[in-house]
């Protein structure tokens, strides 16, 4: 006689097995193999069953076999459930269709699996289909899961018109919607910026005596995001408060994203404020937006106290957040907060070549030369090689506190390093470059930079120069640029 102990430890092998062939040679190896043979049961034959989903096919076919063949007692369609979620539809269908073979009778549980199957695989015709004939073909009454299973698949292939077909029916079918299944339409009308729609039908939802969810509440307040309607956004917002729901993470997230791209930053600073309140922590990419968008509205410091806060609140350090700060604060006059915040990267990590040039570029854009050669020097002693865009901040910014000349000689470091100048940059130059006294310093740089090939003075580049004689109608710009075609 075969204990229990002997069920129980087959069916922990089963479902102990890190692959799903192993327990298949586990089962078949005690069933028939074994001395004694260990007879089947349900709660492996289960066992097995779970570890089948997602197998490779040919597993399958034998454990059905001895299933089949083992003629257990009835038994629950649960064990069949994991497996018709996983198979391919028509696998899945015949499975289905099969069920009683395994005296094993097909329920509302594992029609849902096989929906599942055909909404996960996109087969809307067939789901549909048997969906309407399965209480005369079938004999089983879909219900509020099945609708919900539907729904969310009709809308996956924006079929909103199938959809509210189903939602109008259900009704009749004696089957109440709840809030899962009014979200997945919901976000087939915002989806299709159909927001007066989406609006009505929350607004009905509301009005039947059902309380919106934090989904459904986000879903809506998404689609007034993506069109650019803020303020239904925050309306929207004011009422969840109001219903007693409580925003999450990804409600914060869509709002804050969409004050960000609409450059309110003042409205993402005060609700990225509220939502480390209330325990949501950023994901990297929008604390760099919000960053962003109050570097770029002048608020450098306002966005480095953000930052600071995101980080006490587990937001993990980021470069390219720290270069952007360290760029606006060097630029809105605050050098000595930005190099507090670089020396305070370089205890944690070797400053790359970028948060190099943000700071190089921050001081150079506040006038702050002497200081940005410091910074030079120190990135060459650490064996960095300024680049293209170390060479056009400290051009730029000579130019800028009217000192072309050292501009001038650097451009001409710059190109004999090999370091390709931008369109800007030769713009820069150029307007800096405007007196006569300046004549000879043109003439090296258009002269410099054509020399060097093709790339350091292209068809762009020409365009400035060109243009430069056009709008002068100045001979000495006309002068420069013949003598250095002629050459």
């Amino acid at each position: 006689m075969v204990s229990i102990q002997s069920y129980r430890r087959l069916h922990l092998l089963a479902l102990s097995q890190p692959e799903s062939q192993l327990a298949v040679l586990a089962f078949r190896h005690a069933l028939f193999r074994a001395t004694p043979p260990l007879p089947p049961s349900i709660p492996v034959f289960a066992a097995v069953l779970s570890r089948l989903a997602g197998a490779p096919p040919d597993l399958l076919p034998p454990v059905l076999s001895a299933l089949r063949a083992a003629r257990l007692p009835a038994f629950s369609d649960r064990a069949f459930l994991p497996l018709l979620r996983a198979l391919p539809p028509l696998p899945s269908l015949r499975l289905f269709l099969s069920l009683p073979s395994f005296n094993s009778h097909p329920s509302v549980r594992s029609f849902n699996a096989l929906l599942h199957s055909l909404v996960a695989a996109r087969r809307l015709r067939l789901a549909a289909a048997l969906f309407r004939a399965a209480p005369t073909k079938l004999y089983i009454t879909p219900d509020l899961v099945s609708c919900n299973i539907l729904l969310k698949g009709l809308v996956g292939v924006r079929d909103l018109d199938a959809a509210l077909k189903v939602l109008d029916e259900m009704p009749g079918w004696g089957i109440v919607p709840d809030v899962v299944t009014y979200t997945p339409v919901l976000s087939a009308y915002c989806a299709k910026a159909d927001l007066k729609g989406a609006q009505k039908l929350f607004d009905d939802i509301i009005a039947g005596g059902r309380v919106p969810d934090v989904t459904m509440y986000t879903v809506l307040i998404d689609g007034y995001c993506r069109t650019g309607k803020i303020q239904d956004a925050a309306r929207i917002m004011d009422e969840m408060e109001v219903a007693g729901v409580q925003p999450n993470e990804v409600t914060y997230s869509v709002v804050i994203e969409a004050c960000c791209k609409e450059g309110k930053s003042a409205e993402a600073c005060n609700l990225m404020g509220e939502m480390l309140g209330a325990g949501y922590t950023p994901d990297t990419p929008l604390a760099a937006k919000v960053v962003d968008v109050l570097c770029q509205d002048g608020k450098a410091d306002e966005a480095h106290r953000m930052w600071k806060w995101m980080v006490k609140k587990n937001v993990p350090p980021d470069n390219t957040i720290t270069n952007t700060l360290i760029y606006w604060l060097c630029k809105s006059g605050m050098v000595q907060e930005a190099r507090k915040l670089f020396d305070e990267l370089e205890k944690g990590y070797k400053p790359s070549l970028l948060t190099y040039n943000s700071l190089i570029s921050g001081l150079c854009e506040n006038g702050e030369l002497q200081e940005a050669g410091q910074v030079w020097d120190d990135m060459v002693e650490r064996g960095y090689e300024p680049n293209a865009t170390t060479y056009e901040a400290f051009i730029k910014g000579f130019c800028k506190i009217g000192k072309p000349n050292e501009g001038a000689t650097v451009f001409t470091e710059m190109v004999t390093k090999g370091c390709t100048p931008s369109k800007v940059l030769y713009q820069v130059l150029v307007d800096s470059l405007s007196e006569p006294i300046h004549d000879d310093i043109v003439d090296k740089i258009v002269e410099t930079a054509a020399l060097s090939g093709g790339d350091f003075l292209d068809g762009d580049s020409w365009e400035i120069f060109i243009r430069r004689v056009l709008d002068t109608k100045s001979d000495t710009w006309n002068k420069h640029l013949n003598s250095v075609l002629d050459t």
